[in-house]
């Protein structure tokens, strides 16, 4: 028996603090990865509607009390998110693993993290130095003895959201901006609206003001107005490389302020002191997270030769023994992809590592026993060559590939040998080692035997795996705009 989806409103746009009827009658069907079916629809932003989004954040911004509000006013409507998160934790857990695909009870591992989020950005109010008093340097025009830094809101905030984890990554940005002062409007994704939807329905039971945060469901094109819009003065954008490229280039030509958090294709360094078995038992379990659809998996394996083969086995052993299927089965560990061409992407992907000459040690294929839903084998390739498709390209799929190395320098090498830097891992049992390795690594994290990440102090990549970072103290400064204001004497509050 279909289940309903928990949403109050889903044929409607939270805007200017109101459900308001779209413009248009049409609809996004959202389908269920593990079955196909459709699981509910939303409506489908049209112009029209992401214009009176954007004016709703605008007049929010420009004439309503947020920012004009102190931090600690802001932070007590952060707790309160956060609060109500909690509350609607069993809601989020039935939608996640329908529309993406993730197992169930990791979802209930991941909305104590989302509550943390919103907590520390409203933590941060009264520790934060939004303004500072300092002592100018003399000038050449008597006065100005008086100075401050003063941190305020960038102003009007466009998040674009990707559908592998909607409402982690809806947390990262929102709750930043808000603390700072800044109105939002949230695009979710067409194949992963509800978390959106959800945190609407939160931010209107606590009262959040009209304006504050505005969420839409569009896809591409209509999204793209939140780019070329003047009135938008940051984008926070996470997604793929390619659509990040158009943003940039879009904002750069408008000077407009932008956050990109983008793909990877991360690799894993084993030195030759690690475990083989050990290795492979966590690289393969935290590959199937998500089934692969993690843009900071550890995808690139790069092993010595002398290592290559144990490594592959190893690999292969592991990935085999993972139960797969239903996301809601307690004894299953990776569920479906999350759509139909994601699937389809994945197994173009194994084509071409078959056809550029890897070898495919295990998966590759569908479960046999599962005839409905977007399901793909966990997937080892050995022998890959780091100028491979499979080992240069993005694949959002449970699929490793073991490059073998000559020596320690040539992995680092190889590791670095990509257009990415988002993540990486070094296996050793040596501390020391791996924090030598790590320095001469070129990406935004790296972990020491597993994949590592702490999005709560800052999460983001080098070269094109994104610009800025996301999460802590660092996550919060794209939302503000540095001001310096040199008076002739000190304030009240400074005596």
């Amino acid at each position: 028996m279909p289940i309903a989806a928990p949403l109050a409103h889903p044929d409607r746009f939270f805007i200017g603090g109101e459900w308001v009827t779209p413009s248009t009658d049409s609809k996004i069907d959202v389908i269920e990865a593990a079955t196909e079916e459709v699981f509910f629809s939303v409506a489908e932003a049209q112009a029209t509607d992401m214009e009176r989004a954007i004016a709703a954040a605008r007049d929010a911004f420009d004439r309503g009390p947020w920012p004009r509000m102190s931090h600690a006013e802001r932070a007590g409507y952060l707790r309160g998110i956060a609060e109500g998160v909690g509350k609607r934790a069993a809601d989020l857990s039935e939608i996640w693993p329908r529309q993406s695909g993730v197992i169930q009870m990791v979802t209930y591992m991941v909305w104590p993290d989302v509550v943390r989020t919103f907590e520390f950005y409203a933590g941060l109010a009264d520790s934060f130095p939004f303004e500072e008093a300092y002592t100018p340097a003399p000038g050449i025009i008597p006065g100005g003895n008086f100075g401050l830094v003063v941190r305020e809101a960038v102003g009007v905030v466009g998040a674009i959201i990707p559908w592998n984890g909607p409402l982690p990554l809806i947390a990262s940005k929102v709750a930043p901006a808000l603390l700072a002062g800044c109105t939002v409007i949230v695009k979710a994704s067409p194949e992963a609206p509800g978390e959106a939807l959800i945190l609407a329905e939160i931010c209107e039971s606590i009262g959040l003001p009209a304006g504050v945060l505005n969420v839409v469901t569009a896809d591409r094109a209509i999204s793209e107005l939140l780019v070329t819009d003047e009135r938008i003065d940051k984008i926070a954008f996470t997604g793929s490389t390619a659509a990040g490229r158009r943003i940039g280039s879009i904002m750069g030509g408008r000077i407009g302020r932008f956050t990109l958090e983008l793909g990877g294709k991360s690799a894993a360094v084993i030195l030759d002191d690690a475990d083989i078995a050990t290795a492979a038992m966590n690289l393969a379990g935290a590959e199937c997270f998500l089934s692969g659809q993690v843009c900071a998996s550890l995808t690139r394996i790069v092993v010595t030769r002398h290592r290559h083969d144990e490594m592959v086995e190893a690999l292969a052993a592991n990935m085999r023994a993972v139960p797969v299927g239903n996301p809601f089965d307690m004894n299953v560990r990776m569920g479906p992809l999350a759509m139909r061409r994601q699937r389809d992407r994945v197994e173009g992907y194994v084509a071409k590592g078959v056809e550029e000459g890897a070898v495919l040690a295990t998966g590759g294929g569908r479960p046999k026993h599962l005839d409905r839903g977007w399901f793909i084998e966990p997937t080892v390739f050995g022998n890959v060559d780091n100028n491979h498709t499979i080992a240069r390209e993005e694949i959002f799929g449970p699929v490793l590939s073991v490059i073998p190395a000559d020596d320690e320098a040539h992995a680092v090498e190889i590791a670095n040998d990509t257009i990415y830097g988002l993540n990486a891992a070094v296996f050793t049992n040596d501390v020391d080692r791996a924090r030598d390795v790590a320095a001469r690594l070129r990406s935004g994290t790296v972990g020491h035997n597993n994949l590592r990440l702490d999005s709560a102090t800052a999460f983001g990549g080098f070269k094109q795996s994104g610009i800025g970072r996301e999460g802590g103290r660092e996550g919060l400064l794209p939302y503000l705009e540095t001001k310096v204001v040199l008076l002739d004497g000190a304030p009240d509050r400074y005596r």
